[in-house]
């Protein structure tokens, strides 16, 4: 057909066409191409290996550039190795146009990512750190995907965040610099699933007391629990993975937690 306007469906047809090519995926099949930060170890690792194995091309991202993990599992995987320290305030921008330029075709993210404090009376730099990587981060990556896939309808993403369980109950937890990040990144989850529904779900899964790798000491205490087994890296992989591959869910926070939640 020659150039011009198109009539009726074959015009919707082009369109579809065009907004496919501008992401650098076929219009017949959206990407399955996901970030996932603080993806190297431990839940991140297992969780880049689970949505790997789930048909995902992976974005492993990892704090420091010369990571030999980081390239290691992004190559097993068949995936990308990025880096980017999350403390720095323009961090993620940077990742997020770095994950465009090499996977034109992203349309979900894990924000993993996070440092973990159990303490209060922190210096204001490392209160300021941790709320950087642990809400700031997460919720501009969001932004930038929401707003992105919002310009090429009708091709729709997914978020899932890694909260707490001990921010899911209504009630208030100590109030800590790493708990407080948490309810941000909590409150920041519900309003980015409705600013963004029509092109991203947004969810989040909210670990519990997981078991740690195998010969490593625990740092504190992981508390009690319902269930007669702690959650493991992988109960966290696979939920994640659910909420990734669920079209009808967005706003909803998923503890995996052994029944902790309900204790708080």
């Amino acid at each position: 057909m020659s150039a011009g306007i198109l009539p009726g469906a074959e015009r919707k047809s082009q369109c579809l066409h065009d907004g496919a090519l501008a992401l650098g995926i076929s219009s017949s099949r959206p990407g399955r191409t996901v970030l996932v930060t603080g993806g190297v170890r431990r839940i991140g690792r297992a969780i880049c290996e689970t949505l790997a194995a789930r048909g995902w091309s992976v974005v492993v991202h990892s704090r420091r550039a010369d990571d030999p993990d980081a390239s290691a599992l992004a190559e097993r995987l068949g995936g990308i190795a990025l880096s980017a320290d999350l403390s720095e305030p323009l961090a993620a921008a940077h990742l997020f146009q770095a994950a465009c330029d090499v996977a034109p075709d992203i349309s979900a993210i894990v924000n993993n990512a996070a440092v973990f404090h159990p303490g209060d009376g922190l210096p204001p730099e490392t209160v300021a750190r941790i709320m950087r990587i642990n809400a700031e981060a997460p919720e501009r990556l969001t932004t930038l995907l929401g707003l992105r896939l919002m310009e090429h309808p009708p091709f729709h993403g997914a978020v899932v965040n890694l909260l707490d369980c001990r921010v899911v109950p209504p009630s208030q937890t100590a109030d800590t610099p790493y708990m407080a990040s948490k309810r941000t990144l909590r409150d920041a989850t519900l309003k980015c699933a409705g600013l963004f529904a029509s092109s991203l779900r947004v969810n989040a899964v909210a670990p519990g007391p997981v078991l740690p790798p195998v010969g490593a000491g625990v740092r504190v205490p992981g508390g009690d629990i319902l269930l007669p087994a702690r959650p493991t890296p992988q109960d966290v992989a696979d939920a994640v993975a659910f909420l990734l591959d669920a079209p009808s869910i967005t706003g909803q926070i998923l503890a995996v937690d052994s029944g902790q939640s309900l204790m708080v």
